[in-house]
């Protein structure tokens, strides 16, 4: 059976193919973005297949009245993807409050407005299915994307909770944590702080690593949401790119062998 999808940030980039692959086998999709424009060609060629609604996702009121048209153009939801989201580039030090403010609202906000307007048509339903696109800065942190990075972990922690909270209405929760694409995330899509000489050392050496890392094609997303959706018991968390799994689990076991280094101070605390 066909599914109907409520996808933010459609406008380009991941989210843009995930429109496509769920437009492309016969599904149904309120494709959300800032600028609807974007999504003319796909209006063009799926007619009434494709919903676009114009939508700032720190717009809470407006969220939520997206999720009504949506419902009630399309008659229910089956999978929501909050996909709406950029990268802050910037040492700690560098960026500005109200630069870090923007972020959470968009990454941690924007997602946290469009659950809580889908859960009352999920739960009614008894069925439907969360999609959140983290990112692996949101199971590690990277120099000059700390906030980027603590944006992501919220959104991974929040996440987390909700799963374990709406299992029992019949709907599921997944975490999708993207490598790198070949997207324009760390180019037109990024806002970055004003440098200070002082980190540019940390810049070169992250634009040598970056420059190391695979880019993923950005069209094989597509397939991987479709299967994401299609699971009959979906994961929590995947990532989007195998190579990621290598490199993190080393930074995973760095951490449990930090934590139990420091069993006797975790003893002291305790009194012991």
């Amino acid at each position: 059976m066909s599914k109907t999808w409520f996808i933010t940030g459609a406008g380009r980039g991941l989210g843009e193919e995930f429109v496509k692959a769920a437009l492309s086998r016969g599904d149904r999709v309120a494709a959300t973005a800032r600028n609807t424009e974007a999504l003319g060609e796909l209006v063009d060629k799926y007619k009434t297949a494709i919903l676009p609604l114009a939508l700032d996702v720190t717009d809470r009121e407006a969220v939520f009245a997206a999720v009504e048209t949506a419902r009630a153009a399309f008659g229910g939801l089956d999978v929501v993807v909050n996909n709406a989201g950029y990268g802050l580039f910037g040492a700690i030090e560098e960026v500005s409050a109200e630069q870090f403010r923007q972020q959470l609202d968009v990454n941690v906000l924007g997602p946290f407005h469009v659950t809580q307007a889908v859960l009352p048509v999920l739960r009614e339903q008894g069925h439907g299915h969360i999609i959140q696109i983290s990112s692996t800065g949101g199971v590690v942190a990277f120099p000059l994307l700390g906030t980027y990075n603590a944006s992501k972990w919220a959104l991974e922690a929040f996440s987390e909770s909700l799963a374990a909270e709406v299992a029992r209405f019949g709907i599921k929760v997944t975490l999708v944590e993207p490598g790198a694409y070949g997207t324009d995330w760390s180019g037109s899509s990024a806002i970055r702080a004003e440098g200070q000489p002082q980190y540019q050392p940390v810049r070169e050496a992250l634009a040598a690593a970056s420059a190391k890392n695979p880019r993923y094609e950005p069209a094989h997303a597509g397939a991987a949401i479709l299967a994401v959706a299609d699971a009959d018991q979906p994961p929590l968390r995947v990532f989007f790119g195998a190579a990621a799994l290598g490199a993190i689990e080393g930074t995973y076991q760095s951490r449990l062998q930090t934590w139990r280094e420091g069993q006797d101070i975790s003893a002291l605390a305790e009194g012991r």
